[in-house]
């Protein structure tokens, strides 16, 4: 059974609508975000063209795109791959992610506005809701946009944009390396420790929730190296039309 979002790329390619390299982008970076591209996974060209019904040129560019997104390796005369971050690299993107992260939260303690505050909620209670009814593909959604809602708001706009690229990261990783046996990666408390906090303006409270937060999360995680063949036509939706 497709996901969602898999049926909406299917649904567009049925009707004609114009495939664009930002599209792919999405449709990768998402499945990469809910672990279902490994890290080492081969994106040929021409396979992904098939995919997504578009030219080499447009898959070019989103896999340009891509790298500099830090979802996945290009070399030279190589297949592009789905980027497997040493052991070293992950560590090293964590700890700047607490720097950053924690110092924006600070930053931000006392200082949102209503209208922010009452978004910052929203997303917690349906974090909290889609992981009540099993729903991991929204929960990990609505994580992400908590923490995005940070960097969109800090009030240094330097930090909010390295804070940006370090969430993607980040959430990459955790993606990649998420212990097999782990159904979830939510830490209950987590995100609404955090919220009080910032309600509260309490900027060094905030500061170690986000620490807190992120070494647990790290903590979940497998590196062990792992070997999978993957089918990108079942994975990125166009098997089941072929036979369809």
């Amino acid at each position: 059974m497709h996901e969602e979002w898999q049926e909406e790329v299917l649904a567009e390619v049925r009707a004609g609508r114009r495939i664009s390299d930002r599209d792919i982008v999405d449709q990768v970076r998402r499945a990469v975000l809910m672990q279902r591209l490994p890290p080492g996974t081969r994106l040929p060209e021409v396979t992904l063209g098939e995919v997504f019904g578009v030219s080499r040129s447009v898959v070019r560019k989103a896999l340009t795109r891509l790298a500099s997104e830090h979802v996945v390796d290009q070399r030279p005369n190589q297949v592009a791959r789905v980027r497997a971050p040493s052991i070293e690299e992950t560590r090293e993107t964590f700890a700047a992610r607490r720097l950053v992260e924690g110092e924006v939260a600070a930053l931000l303690a006392g200082g949102l506005d209503a209208a922010s505050t009452a978004r910052l909620e929203q997303e917690v209670e349906r974090e909290i809701e889609a992981h009540g009814r099993g729903d991991e593909p929204a929960r990990i959604e609505h994580s992400l946009a908590i923490h995005h809602l940070l960097a969109d708001r800090s009030p240094n706009r330097v930090l909010g944009a390295m804070l940006t690229d370090l969430i993607l990261r980040t959430s990459i990783v955790i993606a990649l390396y998420k212990r097999p046996s782990l159904g979830s990666c939510y830490l209950e408390g987590d995100h609404p420790s955090l919220l009080d906090a910032l309600r509260q303006g309490e900027g060094e409270a905030a500061r170690r929730a986000v620490v807190a937060h992120l070494e647990s999360l790290e903590a979940l995680l497998d590196l062990s190296a792992r070997e999978t063949r993957i089918d990108l036509m079942a994975i990125l939706g166009q098997a089941d039309e072929a036979q369809a």
